[in-house]
């Protein structure tokens, strides 16, 4: 039995590095011996990731300087292959402390700096600082994520950095950028929701705003500065240039999570956000119900008029809605109360599996509401592979999400736990060289300006808002993105509520690309598509799984034509798994990983609150383009092109790593807090002086509590014991926010961020998306810009850059196209092809034409 046990011992301890043991044991009556072999693990693949030769970056090196701002951003680059080495102090960063801790572990370190290598450099030390600018020599990248100023205070500003080094690329990631009038304001990511304009949509029409669950703010916008990350490091391929790149985290917040400025769903037939939303909470979108059924409840999305046929048939044939008129979204909205209730009467009968097995063999978007603990149990993600094992100890083994990508049919996530402090300092710092005499000769910044994908062409077949995004994002930064359509079979997101050609969502989502009518369903038009993908970079789409190989036009198709080309498909639930080919939609995708079940009022479970959200779509456009940019980077180093896949509802999954790992760890933890910070207090949303005014405020410490006490004018509560540490303020929430609120409820929200932020504590006002246009700190900074579209009435406040920077340009607002407007151009200029040859194609329906404007 002990030889049996101390072999399991040995395989199940976690050696460093590449190495595994196997044992051999003899036991005699008076002895054991053990005979330990050690061998290598093969490394270089890891259960289905990807080899790390065959990583997008491999090869690269990015440097971390952590403040504890989007930590996900280099653990991205990392996922992605990158050498990202974090420089930490004795002792290690503060977000090895981070909570959720389990067993003294802290989960959020796990979830944030996996597949990491440590260097410990004291950088406020001078000989720390030569060793760190040394290595800096060796680097590619360097992410910064202190508050501003800190950099420079050590002599190590970006500017001075990039002197010596103008190959240098420096990323800088700070709550509000590096100027503007609240450069140095504080914020978190309760905060961070406030002055979005994200909070303001969110809970229910009569009550307090509702936080939105953990993970969506921050970890989408280090997706999108990840996105800003990747644009640099291409154009550092493109041009031997560096930059130095401010990101903003308000302004990342503010473009990827339901933007005010952005293009909107389906459902809202073409309105922008802006429009859309009123002083209060917002409405939940009745077309995105929740139903109850025999066990359970289910969503459903029925939008388009197939899947409205699809639904009034099953009802039957004697409902009351089943004149033609309901075929329109519009009219559906204004019934919506009636109609749900009389699906609810269907449903009724059914469990959720199969109401789900129903939709899908129907043809009508349904999904089960799940809860993180189910979701961890769930089949599909199972088959999936969408969690993986992470033994955070010999006797301790929870379950992580398993990354964002698939490149080549195989994931890229985690390959190694987050290091120890320190864990590989010698190993780095002794690979160091002094740099050459003259290496680091000053020199003058370049005055290149130039949009990082000029050159490169996108065939965009993407739909509604996932699609547009991606498309959208490319063309921005100077990609010829030609958007592929038909009118058989429509971009939902072209519908209107009155029939108009181009609507305020189309003109934000599809600026600065062109828009050709290819019909793919004819073997004329395909053989047009493959012309123009034997002369395109990338290629875009979002169908549901299988569409493209059915019309013979998948990759191995493709990538025979042209071998570097690169294809992106993203999907609701992946392309593979049983659950892959049902039709899904951001309201199923939440429904499906447990997010909508989180988006509640604790005192009501049913209070579901992300019906007006269209989360993760936007995201998912970011998680599209940082997969097509990985591919662009690998293409340079190989020559050859790729396929890389995203699933919308593993974007959930992976942005809530360090909460699911919890979960696994102990089931139940993973639930709605509602308006209070489950880790800190007093922390959430406070009433203020106004009209439904709100202010969000964070006390991360003792010193912020300290500091309020002051500024709240209560001294008297600095002398209880009980109210000295988180634990014991945690403990007396209701205590602690009492006192707070009295201070609140007699100020205005401006009034209450002016006074906490000169005191140092983290505060927000709720901005409302009607503020962003006079907001000072956002015009100091260039965020919004005017959209002109011939097709509107008015112009349009429109997003600008993601972040500033030195050499890329604000992008181009060329107005988003009318469906086929340049059919006939991008035939002539891309493929060749004469006047008679394009009269013959769109006389054959092989190619459409626009529809001449009234």
């Amino acid at each position: 039995m002990w030889s049996i046990g101390i072999w399991k011992r040995l395989n199940e301890y976690e050696f460093p590095g590449n190495v595994f043991a196997v044992g051999c044991l003899l036991v005699s009556s008076n002895s054991l011996i053990i005979y330990i072999i050690i061998k290598f693990k093969d490394t270089s693949k890891i259960g289905d990731n990807m080899s790390l030769e065959t990583l997008p970056l491999a090869g690269m090196r990015v440097l971390e300087i952590s403040g504890g701002r989007l930590e996900s951003c280099a653990r991205l680059l990392a996922d992605l292959g990158a050498d990202v080495i974090l420089i930490e102090p004795p002792g290690g960063i503060a977000a090895r402390r981070s909570p959720p801790l389990h067993e003294g572990i802290s989960l959020a370190f796990e979830a944030h700096h996996a597949n990491k290598r440590s260097v410990m450099l004291d950088l406020r030390d001078p000989a720390a600082r030569q060793q760190f600018e040394h290595l800096l020599d060796t680097a590619d990248m360097l992410i910064e994520t202190l508050s501003p100023g800190t950099m420079e205070g050590w002599g190590l500003a970006p500017a001075v950095l990039r002197a010596t080094r103008p190959r240098l690329l420096v990323q800088s990631i700070s709550d509000y950028g590096q100027t503007g009038p609240r450069r140095d304001d504080l914020a978190t990511d309760v905060v961070h929701m406030a002055t979005s304009g994200y909070l303001c949509r969110s809970g229910l029409p009569g009550r307090a705003p509702l936080l939105p669950p953990a993970g969506l703010m921050t970890e989408a916008t280090a997706m999108q500065a990840t996105w800003v990350a990747l644009l640099g490091l291409w154009q550092q391929s493109q041009t031997q240039i560096g930059d130095w790149l401010d990101f903003s985290i308000q302004e990342g917040a503010a473009q990827v999570l339901d933007p005010a400025l952005g293009v909107t769903g389906s459902a809202t037939a073409g309105r922008s956000a802006l429009d859309a939303t009123p002083h209060g909470r917002p409405p939940a979108m009745p077309l995105y119900p929740v139903i109850r059924c025999r066990d359970g409840d289910v969503r459903i999305c029925v939008l388009n008029p197939r899947q409205w046929e699809a639904m009034s048939a099953w009802l039957g044939t004697d409902h009351e809605f089943t004149d033609p008129k309901f075929n329109n979204i519009a009219r559906r909205m204004a019934v919506a109360e009636a109609l749900n209730k009389r699906i609810g009467l269907l449903f009724a009968q059914y469990s959720c599996a199969e109401l789900v097995a129903q939709g899908q063999r129907r043809g009508i978007p349904i999904a089960a509401l799940s809860t993180p603990t189910q979701v961890l149990k769930d089949a599909h993600f199972a088959a999936r592979g969408a969690f993986r094992p992470i033994a955070l100890r010999s006797s301790l083994t929870g379950l992580i999400p398993s990354g964002y990508f698939e490149f080549d049919g195989l994931r890229t996530g985690l390959r190694v736990r987050a290091p120890d402090v320190g864990q590989h300092t010698a190993d780095v710092l002794s690979g160091l060289s002094k740099p050459a005499l003259g290496a680091r000769a000053p020199s003058a910044e370049p005055a290149l300006q130039r949009r990082p994908l000029e050159g490169l062409r996108v065939l965009d077949l993407g739909v509604i808002v996932a699609g547009a995004e991606a498309g959208r994002l490319l063309a921005d930064q100077g990609a010829e993105v030609i958007k592929v359509e038909n009118r058989a079979f429509a971009d939902g997101g072209r519908q209107s509520m009155t029939g108009e050609l181009m609507t305020p969502s189309i003109a934000q989502g599809h600026r600065n690309k062109k828009s050709i009518g290819v019909n793919l369903r004819s073997e004329g038009g395909r053989d047009i598509f493959k012309q123009l993908a034997a002369r395109s970079d990338v290629i875009l789409s979002n169908f549901k799984p299988g569409t493209l190989e059915s019309l013979g036009l998948g990759y191995e198709v493709l990538s025979a034509i042209n071998p570097r080309l690169i294809m992106m498909d993203s999907s609701a639930l992946g392309n593979t798994g049983p659950q892959s080919r049902t039709l899904g939609y951001g309201p199923l995708v939440r429904a499906a990983t447990g997010l909508s079940s989180l988006w509640c009022y604790p005192d009501d479970p049913s209070s579901f609150c992300d019906g007006v959200t269209i989360y993760p779509d936007h995201l998912a456009g970011r998680v599209a383009a940082v997969g097509v940019m990985a591919l662009l980077l690998r293409r340079e180093r190989t020559g050859v092109g790729g396929t890389v896949s995203v699933s919308q509802a593993e974007i959930f999954l992976n942005a809530n790593a360090e909460n699911f790992l919890r979960e696994s760890l102990l089931p139940g933890s993973f639930r709605s807090p509602g308006n209070c910070g489950e880790f800190r207090s007093p922390e959430g949303v406070y009433p203020c002086a106004g009209n439904d005014e709100w202010c969000a405020i964070s006390v991360r410490d003792e010193l912020d509590w300290r500091n309020l006490l002051k500024v709240i004018q209560r001294p008297d509560l600095s002398d209880d014991e009980g109210l000295s540490t988180i634990n014991g303020r945690i403990a007396r929430r209701a205590d602690v926010d009492a006192a707070l609120e009295a201070y609140t409820r007699m100020h205005t929200p401006e009034e209450v961020q002016r006074a906490l932020q000169a005191a140092g504590i983290p505060a927000g006002k709720m901005m409302r998306l009607s503020e962003f246009r006079e907001d000072a700190h956002f015009r100091a900074r260039g965020f919004i810009r005017t959209l002109e579209h011939q097709g509107l009435a008015t112009s349009l406040p429109t997003e600008n850059r993601p972040a500033l920077s030195l050499h890329m340009p604000e992008p181009e607002l060329r107005p988003a196209p009318y469906q086929a407007e340049h059919t006939r151009v991008v035939a002539e200029r891309v493929l060749g092809l004469s006047k008679e040859q394009i009269d013959a194609l769109i006389l054959a329906n092989d190619l459409e034409e626009m529809i001449p404007l009234a």
